[in-house]
C-alpha cells in the first residue's frame, strides 16, 4: 500500500501552482470585494489545459482520472483561490461526465472541445426551490411537442448562470404519478441558455462573490430533441455519474482551503510577538494548529481512497461521502482556528482568513448536507433502517 503521489501527480500540482501564481491573494480579495466572474483566471486555466483534465483525449482533454482532477482543484484552492477559483470551472470536471458516458459521438464532438478550450461556459440546472436534496421530486417539466421539448419550471443555486451560454438541465418528462419509481421520468438536456425564455436572477450570498449563484425561472424554453442526453426518462441515473466525483472534488478543495488557512495561521503564530515572545510558543496556540494538520491529513487520505476507487471502477459512494464530510469539517476547523490565531486581525479582510472561512462553508452545506451523509453511512454501511 503506497500513500505517496506519483511523479506525474506531483508535476500536476507544481504546474497548477505556476498557472495560479499570478492570481495571488490580493487578486482574490479584489474579486471577493467587487465581484465579477474571474475571466482572466478561467482563460489561464483553459490555456494550460486544466479544464479538460478528466475528459478523454479524443475530445481534446488529458484523459486523466478523478484523482488527478482532485489534486488539481486542491492545488487551486490552496493558492488562496478557494471556492471562487474552483467553482469557476466545476462543471467542466464533473458536470460533463454524463455527456462523456451517455452522449452520442456527435454530441461529444460538439459539446466537449469548446468547453475544454474555455470558449463556452455552461451551468448545471438541477436543484429546485421546493425539493432541495430530494432530486427525484423535481417539478420542472419538459413536454415533448413534435421534435422538441418545451420546458417550464424553476431552478435555484445555479452557479455561473450570469455568464453561461449553455445549461445542462434536468427536467421531468413523465409525471411522477405515472412512474414506477421516483427516479424514473427525469430527462437530461444540454442546450442553449435562452435568456428570452429563462429569467436569471442573482442571489446575493455570504461568500464566493466572484462566481455567481442564481435562481432560474423557465417559461417555454424550447429544446430540440437532438440536445437530449441519452434516453428519455433516464436522466437521474445519468447525473449519478457526476455525484461521486463532485463529492471527491469538494473534499479536495475543502482540504486545500484548510491548508491555506493553516499556513497563514502558522506563519502568523511564528511572527506575532506578544509579551516578548512569539504567540506560537504557547501550547494553547500550537496545539490546536497541530490538531488541524492531523484532521486535514486524515481527510486527505479518505479523499484519495475515494478517488482511487472511482478511477478503478469500484463502488465509492461511502468513501466519497465520508471524504466530503471529513474534509469539510477539517477545512472549517482550520479556517476557524486561523481567525482565532490572528485574533482581531483575523476579522480584517486584508489578512484573508475570514474569506477562507466564508468560502469553506460551502463544502459543509453543498452538494449534500452533513446530516444526509451521516444517514447514508448509517444505512448503506452500518445496515440501519432508512430514516427519511
Amino acid at each position: 500500500m503506497d500513500f505517496e503521489l506519483t511523479d506525474d501527480q506531483q508535476a500536476i500540482i507544481e504546474a497548477v501552482r505556476r498557472t495560479c501564481s499570478r492570481f495571488d491573494a490580493h487578486y482574490w480579495l479584489q474579486r471577493d470585494t467587487q465581484g465579477g466572474f474571474p475571466d482572466d483566471f478561467y482563460q489561464a486555466m483553459a490555456e494550460a489545459g486544466w479544464l479538460g483534465i478528466a475528459i478523454p483525449q479524443e475530445y481534446g482533454g488529458s484523459g486523466l482520472g478523478v484523482t488527478e482532477a482532485a489534486l488539481m482543484t486542491q492545488a487551486v484552492a490552496q493558492t488562496g483561490a478557494c471556492m471562487s477559483g474552483c467553482a469557476a470551472f466545476h462543471i467542466n470536471l464533473f458536470g460533463l461526465m454524463p455527456v462523456v458516458v451517455f452522449g452520442t459521438e456527435a454530441q461529444k464532438q460538439r459539446i466537449l472541445p469548446p468547453m475544454i478550450r474555455g470558449e463556452v461556459k455552461a451551468c448545471f440546472g438541477v436543484t429546485e426551490p421546493n425539493t432541495g436534496l430530494n432530486t427525484t421530486r423535481l417539478k420542472t417539466s419538459a413536454r415533448k411537442e413534435g421534435g422538441r421539448y418545451v420546458v417550464h419550471g424553476q431552478k435555484v443555486w445555479i452557479s455561473t448562470a450570469q455568464v453561461a451560454q449553455k445549461i445542462l438541465l434536468l427536467a421531468r418528462t413523465t409525471p411522477l404519478e405515472e412512474c414506477e419509481r421516483h427516479s424514473h421520468g427525469l430527462t437530461l438536456f444540454y442546450t442553449d441558455l435562452d435568456r428570452s425564455r429563462v429569467d436569471v436572477r442573482l442571489i446575493e450570498k455570504m461568500g464566493r462573490k466572484a462566481v455567481d449563484s442564481n435562481e432560474l425561472f423557465i417559461d417555454g424554453l424550447e429544446i430540440p430533441e437532438e440536445e437530449r442526453i441519452g434516453q428519455e426518462g433516464e436522466g437521474f441515473k445519468y447525473i449519478l455519474h457526476g455525484m461521486n466525483p463532485e463529492r471527491i472534488l469538494l473534499a479536495a478543495e475543502a482540504i486545500g482551503i484548510g491548508r491555506a488557512a493553516l499556513e497563514r495561521a502558522s506563519e502568523y503564530a511564528r511572527e506575532r510577538v506578544v509579551f516578548d515572545r512569539p504567540i506560537g510558543k504557547n501550547q494553547s496556540i500550537q496545539h490546536p494548529l497541530a490538531v488541524n494538520w492531523m484532521e486535514l491529513e486524515a481527510a486527505n487520505l479518505m479523499m484519495l481512497k475515494a478517488a482511487h476507487r472511482y478511477d478503478a471502477g469500484k463502488d465509492c459512494g461511502a468513501e466519497a461521502n465520508a471524504a466530503k464530510y471529513l474534509a469539510a469539517e477539517a477545512g472549517f476547523h482550520a479556517c476557524e482556528r486561523a481567525i482565532l490565531t490572528h485574533g482581531g486581525f483575523g476579522y480584517a479582510k486584508e489578512y484573508h482568513v475570514e474569506r477562507y472561512l466564508r468560502e469553506v462553508m460551502i463544502a459543509r452545506i453543498a452538494p449534500v448536507s452533513r446530516e444526509m451523509i451521516m444517514s447514508y453511512i448509517a444505512e448503506r454501511v452500518l445496515g440501519q433502517p432508512k430514516s427519511y
